[in-house]
């Protein structure tokens, strides 16, 4: 059986999530420091990532979803 990764973050949300990403370095490394700080930095790849693909897996598992393409049933866009 073929496991598909669909999109379901849309573009909106991808913005947001990058925009925490790169806020959590920012203030991991700048502000915090330390292994605080670098905890803060490491835990930014999930919305990093999340965005990069346009894949929450939490979504997934809980039948969300913020991309318009993947909320017809058929999966394309209108």
């Amino acid at each position: 059986m073929e496991s598909k990764m669909l999109k379901n973050v849309g573009n909106a949300d991808r913005l947001l999530r990058l925009g925490l990403g790169i806020g959590l370095i920012v203030i991991g490394l700048g502000a915090v420091g330390g292994t605080a700080g670098f905890a803060l930095a490491g835990l930014a790849a999930i919305p990093l990532f999340t965005a990069a693909v346009g894949w929450c897996p939490l979504y997934s598992l809980f039948g969300v979803g913020t991309c318009p393409a993947e909320r017809h049933a058929d999966g394309g866009a209108r």
